[in-house]
């Protein structure tokens, strides 16, 4: 059957993207940042999955507020990048894996949770940048992504949005989805966003380092009790834009220690904290099964 192996979370902040687009990774500003995702893209290659399960929000490019879906998952062979505006990054398209995409969204609809299911979508730094941060630069012509990807987009842009409960339950559910799949599949399972960081208004640029690493600690140690924090505690906290941590419950969701019966808890491979990426901070863990 397929499994999933592991689980990274790390922050998709467009500039990153730009930094690595426009060559400016060696850079003093950007090099701190760059040097704590090299043992990354080392354990990637030595512990390739085959298929990449992404949680991401859309940016407006994919989906507008004429059409918001709590939870949509990608069921396409393929997917172009998104121009966001200043034309796609030059990255290589994503190739999907839409027999594994149509048995998750099969499985999970039928455990009671209401999925979109997109069968074309262009996708955006939400989920570029991870990949690119995960597995280096990727000429868009001549190299190709290592694994394909199953796009999972959740809506944190536009209230009112998942609770942190409800996508640490969709994690067990999706787990579920991947072990009944009739083929051996190492799957991983990555969430993407945050951490803290605030946009616009009287608060623009906030970043609060103290909450992060609390968030950090809890989603390695006990990812019940956040799934508990309510909204306000995030826009408090981390910022308008830190909501999109949600998205980690739903990747830390998947893992064994928290499955029914619960198994071991999940080895932390890798941890990074940095401040700032452009008005961000970014966060990044590896978590593998035991």
């Amino acid at each position: 059957m397929a499994r999933i192996t592991a689980s990274v979370f790390t922050s998709h902040v467009p500039a990153i993207g730009a930094a690595m687009d426009l060559g400016k990774t060696h850079e003093p500003y950007w090099q701190p940042l760059f040097k704590g995702y090299e043992f990354s893209k080392q354990w990637l290659k030595e512990n390739p999955p085959d298929v990449i399960f992404l949680v991401f929000n859309d940016h407006a490019t994919a989906f507008s507020l004429d059409m918001i879906p709590t939870f949509a998952i990608g069921t396409a062979d393929d997917y172009a990048v998104a121009d966001e505006g200043w034309g796609p990054r030059p990255v290589p398209r994503v190739k999907g894996h839409a027999p594994l995409a149509a048995h998750i969204a099969q499985s999970v609809i039928q455990q009671d949770f209401d999925l979109t299911i997109v069968n074309k979508m262009d996708v955006d730094h939400g989920l570029t940048v991870p990949l690119s941060l995960m597995c280096g630069e990727k000429d868009p012509v001549q190299d190709a992504w290592p694994c394909p990807v199953i796009p999972f987009a959740v809506n944190v842009v536009q209230y009112p949005v998942p609770s942190g409960q409800r996508c640490l339950n969709l994690g067990k559910a999706i787990r579920k989805a991947v072990e009944s799949y009739d083929e051996d599949l190492k799957v991983q399972i990555w969430g993407t966003g945050g951490m803290s960081h605030q946009l616009q208004g009287p608060r623009a640029g906030l970043i609060n380092q103290a909450w992060d690493n609390a968030f950090l600690d809890q989603m390695i140690a006990d990812p019940a009790a956040l799934a508990r924090k309510p909204h306000i505690d995030y826009v408090r906290e981390a910022g308008s834009e830190g909501i999109e941590l949600v998205m980690w419950l739903i990747a830390r969701g998947a893992m064994a220690d928290v499955a029914e019966p619960a198994g071991p808890a999940p080895t932390v491979r890798h941890r990074f904290y940095h401040v700032p990426a452009s008005n961000t901070a970014v966060g990044h863990l590896i978590l593998e099964n035991a």
